[in-house]
């Protein structure tokens, strides 16, 4: 134990150690107690002599207490002795700590002061950083309060009063309250954000980004995942190299792009633009009304772009703006919109394509371009969908195979790896979903979209009992054709399993899987106390004898 004065800064360098750091208790006199943990597997006096040789100092200094823990040398081991190491500090409730280990988890309760925490292979997991002595939010908006970094780990944090940076070179980030700046950063692991009070920047290489609410700016990239945005009140630019993006609500302009996802946009209140190579962009204009009311008008220019998706746009009856539509290839039947819209469509000269079409709505106003290579466009109002827009808002408010013995007997091995269909006990006849708040709002979001909620693979199968598995066909033995087969299928509240449509699949193999799952029954899912309708994938392998 160390005597020491509030305010100052715990400092801890370990080559190797796991490190837990709490508060003192309301009232305690300001020490620096710790503790120190350590185990060998070596045995009798070579472990006594090894654990002799590790280094521990620990002293106070002018900034503060510095603590150093450093293993025996490379001279001092015997062959491969292991190590673990664990320290156990409670320090001052306005303190300050930087903590640097090269391998180990961090675990901290709340911490008064800044957080610096570094670890080379560990997680890092924190309370509320930044309150303060009192124990009360004391905001520090421009001032980077967190730093915390792990080279392979995942990263938690309940809030943090000021700006916080956080990297992770694999792991997945979840962040709840930070009241300034947030740079999150993952090699490949998903970001989950609950309320930022100042700029956003996301990043990860692969991963899902989360935001439910953000004050400011956001902008967030990942390689392939899916984005979600709840409520923003700045400007959005999003991107992702192929999942879809979800945004419920910017107040501000907007900037979305996916390389072949989905995008849906429950309330587009400024200028937009928004593109996707492949996937459906849906799209809620809905600009605030001006003071006196009268026509609503976009923030600017907009556009909406697909390659082979269909733009699908509600509008409000008082929106002034002109429209352009544009499908490059097909026929003037591609475009399709409410008659009060008046769109006057325009046809290529030679009939194929492309077609425009436009509408001067209310006056006229800031251009919304809509255009597509393959699909379609349908322009409608707001009112024609109320029911599904409103139950979107309302998602925000958090509410194995046996083997042949014959060629007359060859059967679909399922599919090994992780969407391998193995039979497992049927679930509790109520099953509880442990779900935090944010899950809970992406849920609501997934079931009023999709009329379901989707599932992993592994997870839905465990829905099933003793399935039974398709019959390699008669016509498909003979013609040599094999293969994967993979289905979406959709599981309804009585437990039937509807087959929605073949991903992928030769088609004498994918029927015989369609009708085998159409004779399968399983348990629904639940959500917030109600049955609910499960979204997901099976996959079966059909091989030739001879292929096993």
């Amino acid at each position: 134990m160390l005597e020491t004065r509030d305010g100052l800064t715990l400092r801890l360098t370990t080559d190797l150690g796991s490190v837990k750091i709490t508060q003192l208790e309301p009232g305690a006199p300001p020490v620096v107690r710790y503790n120190v943990h350590i185990e060998t597997d070596a045995r009798g006096s070579v472990a006594q002599q090894l654990l002799a040789n590790y280094s521990s100092k620990a002293r106070a200094i002018s900034s503060g207490v510095e603590i150093t823990g450093a293993l025996p040398s490379q001279a001092a081991r015997s062959g491969d002795a292991q190590f673990w190491v664990q320290f156990e500090i409670a320090v001052p409730r306005g303190y300050s700590v930087e903590v640097n280990t090269e391998a180990g988890d961090i675990v901290t309760g709340d911490i008064g002061g800044t957080a610096s925490l570094h670890t080379q292979g560990g997680n890092v997991t924190t309370g509320r950083i930044g309150i303060g002595a009192s124990g009360l939010r004391e905001a520090s908006w421009g001032r980077l309060i967190a730093k915390l970094e792990t080279q392979g780990g995942h990263i938690q944090v309940q809030e943090v009063v000021g700006d916080l940076s956080a990297f992770t070179a694999g792991g997945h980030i979840n962040v709840g309250n930070i009241a300034g700046d947030a740079s999150l950063r993952s090699g490949g692991g998903h970001i989950r954000a609950g309320q930022i009070g100042g700029r956003a920047e996301f990043e990860t290489a692969g991963g899902n980004i989360t935001v439910a609410h953000a004050e400011k700016f956001v902008n967030v990239h990942t390689g392939g995942g899916q984005i979600d945005f709840g409520e923003v009140r700045g400007s959005v630019h999003a991107q992702t190299g192929g999942g879809g993006i979800r945004v419920m609500y910017v107040s501000g302009p907007m900037e979305v792009e996916s390389s072949s996802g989905s995008i849906c946009l429950t309330r587009v209140a400024g200028a937009l633009q928004a593109s996707t190579s492949g996937g459906t962009i849906t799209a809620w204009i809905n600009p605030d009304p001006p003071p006196g009311g009268g026509a609503v008008h976009l923030g600017g220019a907009s556009q909406l772009a697909s390659g082979n998706g269909d733009i699908i746009v509600f509008l409000p009856r008082n929106l002034a703006a002109t429209i352009e539509a544009t499908v490059v290839g097909g026929s003037e039947h591609q475009i399709e919109a409410d008659p009060a819209l008046h769109l006057n469509v325009q046809p290529s000269g030679n009939g194929s394509g492309p077609f425009h079409a436009m509408a001067v709505l209310n006056g006229g106003g800031a251009p919304l371009k809509l255009r597509t290579t393959g699909g379609k466009i349908r322009l409608q109002y707001l009112d024609s969908q109320i029911a599904l827009r409103e139950s979107l808002i309302r998602g925000i408010s958090f509410s194995t195979g046996v083997a042949p013995t014959g060629p007359d007997q060859v059967e679909a091995l399922p599919q090994p790896g992780p969407t391998t269909l193995n039979p497992t006990p049927p679930p509790t006849e109520r099953e509880t979903v442990k779900t935090d708040w944010l899950d809970s709002w992406l849920n609501s979001l997934e079931l009023a979209w999709n009329g379901g909620m989707r599932e992993n693979p592994d997870e839905f199968l465990k829905r099933f009992a003793s399935p039974p598995y398709p019959k390699f066909p008669d016509l498909a033995l003979r013609a040599g054709i094999h293969g994967r087969v993979v289905l979406q299928v959709r599981v309804t509240k009585d437990g039937r399993v509807e087959v929605q449509k073949v991903l992928e699949g030769e088609p004498v193999l994918a029927d015989a899987a369609i009708d085998a799952v159409k004779r399968w029954r399983a348990k629904p899912g639940w959500l917030n106390g109600k049955k609910v309708e499960v979204i997901s994938t099976v996959t079966f392998d059909f091989q030739l004898p001879g292929q096993r």
